[in-house]
C-alpha cells in the first residue's frame, strides 16, 4: 500500500457465532487477509446491535443486551485493488452479513521515522 494516499476501507459485519470451516468467521477473515498480504485487518466486537437475524428487537431489549451472538466488524484497509482481490476471495465464506466499501485517505501507516517514541 502506498501511503499516504488514497485507499479503500472494507467493513464486514457478521455475528459472533458465525463460523467458516469450524472456526469463528471473523478469525477466518483475518487469516485470509494475512494470507493475501493485505496491509492490515482488525476485528472489533460490538457491545450491542441488531440486523436481519433479529430485526424486531427494541433498542433496550434485554435479549439484545444479553445476546450470545453479538456483532463483529472486520475492517480491512489497503489499496482498492488489494481489497477487491480480498473481497473476491472471501465472498464464498460469508453466508449473511453487511459488507461496505469506502474510499478513504490514508494519512499514516506504520511508525514515524526519526521520532523515537511515536508510532
Amino acid at each position: 500500500m502506498d501511503v499516504p494516499g488514497p485507499a479503500a476501507r472494507l467493513r464486514i459485519f457478521v455475528g459472533e457465532n458465525d463460523t467458516y470451516q469450524s472456526r469463528p468467521l471473523a478469525e477466518a477473515l483475518i487469516l485470509k487477509a494475512q494470507e493475501l498480504g493485505l496491509a492490515g485487518a482488525t476485528a472489533m466486537r460490538g457491545s450491542a446491535g441488531y440486523g436481519p437475524k433479529n430485526p424486531s428487537l427494541p433498542a433496550q431489549s434485554p435479549e439484545l443486551l444479553l445476546s450470545r451472538d453479538l456483532p463483529v466488524i472486520v475492517e480491512i484497509v489497503d489499496s482498492r485493488d488489494m481489497v477487491s482481490q480480498y473481497l473476491d476471495a472471501v465472498q464464498p465464506m460469508i453466508r449473511s452479513g453487511l459488507i461496505t466499501l469506502d474510499t478513504i485517505q490514508v494519512l499514516r501507516y506504520g511508525p514515524v521515522t526519526g521520532q523515537p517514541g511515536l508510532c
